[in-house]
């Protein structure tokens, strides 16, 4: 709501007199909200934001222009500003009333800038549209991305604001790698599996988490030795085996400490170092996986049957 005076003067005969000052109010009809379908984000991960209008006038708005600054943010270490996100190309989507509506123009991707918006009176309207985090994002515990979108054009005095923030997501983000060595094993030679379980999130896996790991082996093997972390595991405690050469973790075995997080303090770019945990097996290819070679067979020829004699 804008306030707004004004005052006359008449001038006559050398004389000045003013009249009273009155004093009015603009109301602003045009309302926004900004929300991201999920509040929390992770590394290059796909966010959603939604901007709701409402026109609350008797009278249309049109050719509205909306803003968005992607996060823009001063990063201290830098001591410049960085971007966190990333436009989606071609993701926009604009909705009247509900009603889906032509794509309007993207003329701008960073910030983004998206022209051609109309809202009518008494009416709605919708833009939806997908960012991606990149190096900039905020990363480890407290770390936020606020976004603020601004709406200008025909008939808006002043403009209009949304905003929306979303955190890091404090959890657990696992990868995990597999290795063999050697790649080149005889017949009942000992080979070892090595297991390398990363985790980039800013939670650690712990024992409730209850992380479960599986591998079936081909060729099957006779497990030797089991170990996690330079601890020796024991089978039907922390994992079991099956005769076809399936191997899992128990409940509660598998734990892997939080990531750390950096910041390049010439760009202000984030890098993530991991928490990882090992996991290795070592065994012998076991007899039975070798593929018993194929003896051919001599087919029995009939015997003559003979004929009796008259």
């Amino acid at each position: 709501m804008a306030t707004f005076y004004n005052k006359a003067t008449l001038s006559y005969n050398g004389n000045v007199t003013d009249s009273n000052i009155t004093t009015g109010e603009i109301v602003e009809v045009l309302s926004a909200s900004k929300n991201a379908v999920r509040d929390s984000y992770g590394r290059n991960d796909m966010v959603t934001y939604v901007v709701n209008f409402v026109n609350s006038g008797d009278t249309n708005f049109t050719d509205l222009t909306l803003t968005d600054d992607l996060g823009r943010y001063r990063s201290e270490i830098a001591n410049a500003d960085v971007v966190p996100l990333n436009y989606v190309n071609d993701s926009v989507n604009f909705y009247v009333n509900g009603v889906k509506q032509e794509t309007p123009t993207v003329s701008s991707t960073s910030p983004l800038t998206i022209e051609g918006l109309n809202v009518p009176a008494k009416g709605n309207a919708s833009v939806v549209y997908n960012a991606r985090t990149n190096d900039f994002a905020p990363l480890g515990e407290n770390a936020v991305i606020n976004n603020t979108v601004n709406i200008t054009g025909n008939g808006i005095l002043n403009p209009v604001t949304a905003a929306a923030a979303i955190s890091h997501a404090n959890d657990a983000d696992l990868d995990i790698s597999k290795s063999l060595n050697p790649a080149v094993v005889p017949e009942n030679g000992t080979v070892t599996y090595t297991f390398t379980i990363l985790n980039n999130g800013s939670a650690p896996a712990e024992a409730s988490d209850n992380v479960i790991f599986r591998d079936v082996f081909n060729p099957v093997l006779n497990i030797s030795s089991v170990t996690f972390n330079g601890t020796p595991w024991t089978r039907n405690t922390e994992y079991t085996y099956t005769d076809d050469g399936t191997f899992t973790s128990t409940n509660g075995s598998i734990t892997v400490p939080a990531a750390t997080y950096t910041q390049n303090p010439d760009t202000g770019a984030w890098a993530v170092n991991p928490g990882v945990s090992t996991l290795i097996i070592t065994g012998s290819i076991a007899p039975s996986a070798s593929t018993p070679p194929t003896i051919p067979t001599t087919p029995t020829t009939p015997e003559t049957p003979v004929t009796p004699a008259r």
